[in-house]
């Protein structure tokens, strides 16, 4: 495989194993510099943080690396030097001129990927798609602040980067900044450290357009919400664009200093649901496209119905597209059915789900008893909850093939994978298997 596409398969599945706080501060600023037979070389431009990450997430990415390279790799983490940069001496705000429409955002930190056009709409989130357009043509005039929030991976920082997109593309001088709750936290201590209070103020409160993104992070901190309040004020009062994002609305965010929550209310707030299963697919199929890679309508329905997470669903894209990398064979439906069936996701949201409690459920929700659950009838009113269960245990709790059989009255493993591909082919087709496999995680989490 590809350095460099190695690298950002790695960098994909970390993603998805730390918190998205603990990736943007952290792991996301380290580079794979090189990789010879056993040894690769991880390097960082921020050498306090290079140590933090060799000593707390060594492991977690050696353990990563190895999945795909299919080696025991040492790793060697070094410092990174930085290139001088020549205008650093410059205006604060300057911003260097778009040679084409596209443009080159990178020095404000926007994902060139997320775009209103890369962007996939559906009445889960059609209403904050609607305003961020609106801000975007207007900002400072159509809802200010714009507040949006809803779950992991439904499209928050997608929508608000592209705001970003949308403004300095009709105007490259504007002044913005995108950062986290946990950055603008940091950029706060340190400027209170190091006595550089003025710049952090001129820095953020003579923007055009200000994006924070986990603005629940600053809850609970004195001094930061502070600051926040001012800097706020500051920016709405001339008439400048906010734009913030969390996990939650402002009545739920706890220690939350009132005036912050009523600024933040006095806006629009928007909640962006969950992704649907048409949504889910259409993503997919866009970030397929992204990568340069024929993803297939039939292949894109079946990952899509099979994970509900967009986080979880990309990485599993990732996986599935390492496999037909690393073994030359194509990306198709029995390739993903392959995964699927070795592969452990853990989708199911919930904190230490017994084996037991799946079953339980299974059999409530078919209105079945635990013996014929677990007998040897094969009548089709009880092979297919069976079948179900067996996709529970195994890609949503992770459980071993020969576990499951175990605790299934001694199956063998084969039947047990049988299972869990017939369910995963037909969840991409079948509607009812969809609306099952809702009811039996409702029960499960109660």
């Amino acid at each position: 495989m590809d350095q460099q596409i190695l690298w950002q398969t790695v960098l994909s599945d970390l993603e998805l194993q730390v918190s998205k706080a603990v990736f943007q501060t952290l792991l996301s600023k380290i580079e794979l510099l090189s990789i010879d037979n056993d040894t690769a070389v991880i390097g960082c431009q921020q050498p306090m943080l290079l140590n933090l990450i060799e000593n707390r997430y060594c492991p977690l990415i050696k353990k990563t690396l190895d999945s795909y390279t299919k080696k025991n790799m040492r790793l060697v983490f070094t410092s990174k030097t930085k290139a001088v940069n020549k205008i650093t001496d410059g205006p604060l705000f300057t911003m260097p001129r778009p040679q084409s429409n596209t443009g080159n955002f990178s020095d404000v930190r926007l994902n060139a990927d997320f775009t209103f056009k890369n962007f996939a709409v559906s009445s889960s989130n059609q209403m904050a798609y609607a305003a961020a357009t609106a801000v975007a043509h207007a900002p400072g005039i159509s809802y200010n602040p714009l507040f949006l929030y809803g779950g992991v991976g439904v499209g928050k920082t997608h929508l608000m980067q592209a705001v970003g997109h949308e403004i300095l593309k009709s105007n490259p001088s504007t002044k913005i900044i995108y950062c986290t709750g946990e950055e603008f936290t940091n950029d706060i201590i340190e400027a209170i450290g190091s006595k550089t209070t003025t710049p952090f103020k001129k820095k953020y409160r003579q923007l055009d357009l200000f994006m924070i993104d986990d603005v629940q992070f600053i809850a609970g901190k004195y001094s930061v919400q502070e600051e926040f309040f001012h800097t706020f004020n500051a920016i709405y009062q001339l008439k400048k664009q906010i734009i913030l994002t969390s996990d939650r609305p402002p009545e739920e965010i706890n220690k939350l200093e009132e005036r912050l929550r009523s600024r933040f209310e006095g806006g629009l707030i928007i909640d962006i649901g969950q992704p649907d299963f048409e949504l889910r697919t259409a993503i997919l199929l866009i970030k397929a496209k992204q990568r340069g890679v024929n993803l297939t309508i039939e292949v894109a329905k079946l990952l899509a119905s099979n994970v509900d997470n967009i986080r979880k669903l990309e990485g599993v894209f990732i996986r599935v597209l390492s496999e037909s990398r690393t073994r030359n064979i194509p990306l198709d439906e029995e390739l993903v059915n392959d995964v699927f069936g070795k592969t452990v996701k853990n989708q199911l949201e919930v904190n230490h789900v017994a084996p037991q409690q799946v079953i339980n459920a299974v059999a409530s929700y078919f209105n079945l008893t635990l013996s014929q659950l677990k007998g040897a009838r094969r009548d089709k009113y009880l092979s297919r909850p069976r079948q179900i269960l067996y996709y529970v245990m195994r890609v949503e709790l992770g459980i071993p093939l020969m576990s499951i059989g175990d605790l299934l009255g001694g199956r063998d493993h084969s039947t047990v994978l049988h299972g869990v591909r017939k369910i995963s082919g037909l969840l991409s087709t079948d509607e009812k298997i969809r609306e099952d496999l809702l009811g039996i995680k409702n029960k499960i989490m109660g």
